[in-house]
């Protein structure tokens, strides 16, 4: 059963006067190697799809031609098409990134915290309100948030954000792939596939691998006694 993302959160909060929502979400936590990158969009309380004004209600009406879901659900060109026609109809998005020093130095989940704020920071207007995907997190010290379990699936902001977030990321670990070839980020975006275990145990770590992370410092240990 395909579960489709609604307004049904934002439309909660819009009804209480709170305008400005922000859906946030992260990608790259898991990864052995590069930055970990959250994105922010917010969505007018009354947006344009097509010509035609969307009725906000618990199945809203999908951009013709465009799928929004969670990012993790769709093919490569689906969140291409996606991610452009959230820029261009979103109020605001922004993306924010720690990098592998801040994951290694402060660990992966303040790092995660680090980029979400960092995205909340870039955007052209402040929110009121964050939605966040997943566990409990409050990555803005000013702004109030409401974690949602599963928000990626069940709320159309986040589920926007995770698009932006997994497009901008995925982009740059293809680019990042020809600075380092023989690693196969173009395909694994430095998650740790086989072929990408089996380029560290054949080449060794580069300085965008995680060394906090077991697998690596494992290696990072006999590479480096």
């Amino acid at each position: 059963m395909i579960i489709w993302p609604t307004f049904k959160r934002e439309k909660q909060y819009w009804e209480q006067g709170i305008q400005l929502i922000a859906g946030i979400d992260e990608v790259g936590m898991g990864a052995l190697a590069g930055p970990v990158c959250a994105a922010a969009v917010i969505f007018r309380n009354e947006i344009q799809m097509s010509k035609s004004k969307c009725q906000f209600n618990d199945q809203i009406q999908k951009p013709k031609g465009v799928v929004i879901r969670d990012s993790k659900a769709m093919t490569a060109q689906q969140r291409d098409e996606a991610a452009k026609w959230i820029k261009e109809n979103s109020l605001a998005w922004a993306v924010g990134e720690a990098s592998v020093e801040e994951i290694d130095t402060i660990n992966i989940r303040q790092a995660s915290h680090l980029a979400m704020r960092r995205a909340v920071d870039a955007l052209s207007v402040m929110p009121a309100l964050l939605l966040i995907d997943g566990n409990p997190a409050q990555p803005h010290t000013k702004i109030p948030a409401v974690n949602i379990i599963k928000g990626d699936q069940l709320c159309y902001s986040i589920a926007a954000a995770s698009i932006v977030a997994k497009v901008y990321r995925d982009k740059m670990m293809e680019n990042f792939s020809r600075r380092f070839p023989g690693y196969d980020w173009e395909s694994n975006k430095g998650y740790g596939s086989l072929s990408h275990k089996n380029a560290l145990l054949d080449k060794g770590i580069t300085v965008l691998h995680r060394k906090s992370y077991a697998p690596v410092a494992a290696l990072a240990h006999k590479q480096y006694p």
